[in-house]
């Protein structure tokens, strides 16, 4: 039973001794002598005493679940993958590929990289990832690494799933909604276009082991040993510091000054906190005096791209990692010997009953406290100093990290789960279910938006909404273009909405301010994101150009990409397009025209001429983004009465970002009746009805008018 693909196995991985010229089974070439010097590395992480354990039990599991519990820094992450490819092999490439989920997609094309140095294959050949706009895989790929919530859409969409031999799960316990709706849908069997042996691996902390094997029924598990190295003692403060950067950067300078061997990985809440730690500590660091090169600052978030690489890289100089919650448990740096943790994390909280997200800075769980001070052990073991009171964690954190499906917006996830011919999404199971008024709120908005009918099933709109990878609403605003013949320039603006959103921080300076005064347009937010792309095209996508002006590069490349998928999703569905006629007075219409029919959701109306937007779903008060070309505008500049938003965060300033005036009888043309009747009461929606009232009347009188010069012939003439 296990017993061909344990010695395929064995035979993979030869000493360098042993035969210089064995022949890689999945290319057919000789190892190479980097592939032996990776392999003794290989054999030293805890994760290889379980090898043959795992192997076995997916060949021989009659259920074709494995579940693996082991901690972070065991090798999991790149060692499972490797034994699923030989377990394939091993049936003669029969069932299919190797796909492997990430949370991430930072951590999908890192993880791509380093397995495939590994296994001594080319990348985008045998080894591959897909991640947003970024398809490195071939023909011939059979191991694929993969964003999770790509492989979600993949799952639900008309574009199919492919043939899979083994589907791994990894980092579960991170609880990302795609992964936690992906293992809810293979539990019910809900897929019903996979292959029936398909082999399942759910790959997590011990700390969600507990719910997991309940969740699956009690399926195997491979239990992976402990790291050999001693664990750091945490040193805890006294006191929470008033300024979390300024500490941090200290300790760092402390440990500079000290000479400690290794590297320091920092953990902050946010990005806008990571950016200010590297940058002072940047500057801090050139003037130590140190007796060899002084450290190198490398952030570690979403936004870095490619540049993340930088972190795994050997380098002469010390280096010091700055991040946030996503380096809980991916990104496993051998290298680091000194954790510094804030024991905070920032997160958007989505509240379904006012539409609106909450920047929430709270406690990290009891679980990701764990994983960042086990980044520290070793022999002998570093240091893991924590910003916070021994109990702060005890009395405040919860033991494992939340559900994001209990705090996301679901309209995207219900979406897919209606393509999935799922009708009632509560039903489906789920590590832990969401509450009843956010699917409730979900589907409410998508009947809105027409992509249901009246049996609550997708209609042909819906169908067509859930092709698109962006938001419901997004999508709803992208195919109204076809109808109000600017398809080109909603093409732009639902790539930069969804890929690079504009300015995210101040003008370092005048002239910078001056620049970026020039890409706004008289229009609004959503019209100078358009004309923001179309400089940077000009520009031929420099880099220098989008430093000089507070652009990240690396996100309007993304969003070159994701306008081109998009264009390539509208001509394969045959969707009507239209020819370029950004500011003409009749595209400024119909722009604002596509834009209502899928965001009149997000309406507000300034309620006293001051910037006080009351908005229509609910009556929550906000002022505009400080970022947003209204508020550049030199005084006595008034508000626009009326606005269209794209998103709406509570936080300390309550903001609406990317913001674009609109006609209120636009909202009352384009949104359905019954939202407006639905709409709380309120001013505006009185001054909504008596609008729909006069047009009403308005309309009637017109007929009225029309069939009485059909019945006059005399008028005709």
């Amino acid at each position: 039973m296990a017993s061909e693909p344990l010695r395929l196995a064995e035979e993979y991985g030869p000493s360098a001794g042993e035969s210089e010229l064995a022949v890689n089974p999945f290319d057919g070439l000789p190892f190479s002598s980097r592939y032996y010097e990776l392999l003794e590395q290989r054999h030293a992480l805890p994760i290889w005493a379980a090898r043959f354990a795992f192997l076995e039990q997916l060949e021989s599991n009659p259920t074709g679940v494995v579940l693996v519990s082991g901690e972070p820094g065991s090798g999991k992450s790149t060692q499972i993958p490797q034994w699923c490819a030989e377990f394939v092999l091993a049936r003669g490439f029969q069932k299919g590929q190797v796909t492997v989920t990430q949370p991430y997609p930072l951590a999908a094309r890192s993880l791509a990289l380093r397995v495939a140095d590994e296994m001594d294959l080319t990348l985008g050949h045998e080894v591959g990832y897909s991640i947003p706009q970024e398809d490195c895989t071939g023909p011939n790929t059979l191991l694929r690494f993969c964003w999770d919530r790509l492989l979600l859409q993949e799952v639900a969409s008309t574009r199919g799933t492919g043939v899979w031999g083994v589907l791994v799960l990894d980092e579960a316990q991170e609880r990302s909604v795609a992964s936690d709706s992906l293992q809810g849908l293979l539990q019910d069997a809900r897929l019903e276009n996979l292959p029936g042996d398909l082999r399942v691996v759910v790959v997590t902390d011990p700390a969600l082991e507990p719910k997991l094997r309940a969740f699956w029924g009690n399926p195997p598990i491979v239990h992976i040993p402990r790291e050999a190295g001693e664990r750091p003692s945490p040193i805890y403060r006294d006191t929470i510091p008033p300024d979390r950067v300024e500490a941090a950067c200290q300790a760092v300078l402390e440990l500079c000054r000290k000479e400690a061997p290794g590297d320091v990985l920092v953990y902050l809440p946010s990005e806008e906190e990571i950016s200010l730690c590297c940058e002072s500590l940047s500057r801090e660091v050139e003037s130590l005096p140190l007796q060899r090169l002084p450290p190198r600052v490398l952030p570690l978030h979403p936004d870095c791209g490619q540049a993340v690489q930088a972190v795994y890289e050997d380098m002469d100089a010390r280096k010091v990692v700055v991040t946030h919650w996503l380096a809980d448990f991916s990104f496993s740096l051998p290298s680091i010997q000194h954790v510094i943790d804030s024991g905070l994390e920032l997160r958007s909280v989505y509240n379904p009953r006012i539409r609106a997200e909450f920047q929430v800075l709270r406690p990290i769980s009891k679980c990701q406290a764990e994983a960042r001070r086990l980044r520290a052990r070793g022999f002998p073991p570093g240091s893991c100093l924590c910003l916070y009171p021994k109990s702060f964690l005890e009395l405040e954190a919860p033991p494992l990290p939340q559900p994001r499906v209990c705090e996301e917006n679901l309209c995207s996830l219900v979406l897919l789960l209606k393509r999935r011919q799922i009708a009632e999404p509560g039903e489906c199971h789920f590590l832990d279910q969401p509450a009843p008024e956010a699917l409730m709120q979900a589907l409410e908005d998508l009947d809105y938006l027409a992509a249901l009918d009246d049996d609550g099933d997708l209609s042909d709109l819906g169908v067509i909404l859930s092709e698109f990878p962006l938001a419901p609403e997004l999508a709803k605003a992208l195919l109204a273009s076809c109808e109000f013949d600017c398809v080109d320039e909603m093409l732009t603006l639902a790539a930069m909405l969804t890929a690079a959103p504009g300015f995210t921080r101040p003008p370092l300076s005048a002239e910078e301010a001056a620049l970026r005064r020039a890409l706004e347009h008289t229009d609004g937010d959503h019209s100078s994101l358009i004309q923001v792309y179309e400089a940077f095209i000009q520009s031929g996508a420099d880099e220098a150009w989008c430093q000089a002006r507070g652009l990240n590069w690396a996100a309007l490349c993304q969003a070159h990409k994701l306008r081109g998928e998009l264009l390539e999703l509208m001509q394969r569905i045959e969707l009507p397009l239209s020819l370029p006629a950004f500011g003409s007075e009749q595209n400024r219409r119909d722009l604002q025209k596509a834009l209502v029919s899928g965001y009149f959701l997000k309406v507000a109306r300034d309620t006293d001429g001051t910037g006080n937007y009351l908005l229509l779903t609910h009556k929550h008060v906000a002022q505009l983004s400080s970022y947003c070309c209204y508020r550049s505008r030199r005084a006595p500049a008034r508000p626009p009465p009326w606005v269209l938003y794209h998103n709406f965060t509570i936080s300390k300033d309550n903001c609406l970002s990317i913001v674009s005036e609109i006609e209120p009888q636009m909202l009352v043309e384009l949104a359905p009746p019954y939202f407006l009747s639905n709409l709380p009461p309120s001013e505006s929606r009185d001054l909504l009805n008596q609008l729909r009232e006069g047009m009403a009347d308005s309309s009637a009188g017109s007929e009225s008018s029309s069939v009485q010069e059909f019945r006059d012939p005399c008028v005709l003439q």
